[in-house]
């Protein structure tokens, strides 16, 4: 079993709620836990460095804003951080989020191993969830293993994050579309090119490009 565990948690009462899951029902005791993303990251580091490095992290993704000015102020750019630091790292996230798309989202681009949403049963998800990691396996929770959600999920290859990654920086279509001309990247036809864009704004229910934009920044897509 995982015998160093990084926990991010600014709810004190969740933050306890974890650590006295994973000391007397899993029997891990080295345990550190952090209320704001970038003292995680630091304790992460010092870790890090110290060659005593965390096996696994559980984090949050929201964090509360105060009056101490964080560099990092959600889970997103703590896990990527610290995976661009330690990509073995296992992590968790442990969440109120129950969009399959945007937890579908941090297992396709984050490359995370496992996710329990907050609620009745999170105790025992949360169990379930760790040991599975431990174990080499990849734990998806109830909101993305059931039908109804894997039906309406929304899939992006890397044509389409090449797509909203220039409309979120303002190319049109047609700039858009010379770039993938010349960087050889296809389909890059004006009609499929066009195709895919309306795709999108009907996935995503956006009513214009920067409509789009903010709700796959909120997803965490870009």
């Amino acid at each position: 079993m995982f015998t160093k565990v990084l926990v991010a948690e600014d709810y004190e009462i969740a933050n306890q709620g974890i650590i006295k899951v994973l000391n007397e029902k899993i029997g891990i005791h080295d345990i550190e836990e952090a209320k704001y993303c970038d003292d995680a990251y630091l304790k992460f580091r010092k870790a890090y460095n110290s060659q005593e490095a965390f096996q696994l992290l559980i984090t949050d993704l929201s964090f509360r804003q105060d009056h101490k000015v964080q560099t990092r102020t959600s889970g997103i750019e703590l896990i990527k951080d610290i995976k661009k630091v330690q990509p073995d790292i296992k992590i968790i996230v442990y969440s109120q989020e129950n969009r399959p798309d945007k937890i579908n989202m941090l297992f396709d681009k984050l490359n995370i191993d496992g996710y329990v949403c907050k609620g009745q049963h999170a105790i025992k998800e949360l169990i379930t969830c760790v040991s599975g990691v431990y174990e080499g396996k990849t734990m998806l929770p109830p909101e993305l293993t059931n039908n109804s959600a894997a039906n309406t999920m929304i899939h992006l290859d890397n044509l389409d994050m090449i797509l909203l990654e220039e409309l979120s920086q303002g190319f049109t279509k047609k700039e858009i579309r010379a770039k993938l001309k010349e960087q050889k990247i296809t389909p890059n036809g004006e009609s499929a090119i066009d195709k895919r864009v309306s795709r999108l704004f009907e996935d995503f229910k956006a009513k214009n490009t920067t409509h789009l934009v903010a709700i796959v920044k909120d997803l965490g897509l870009l």
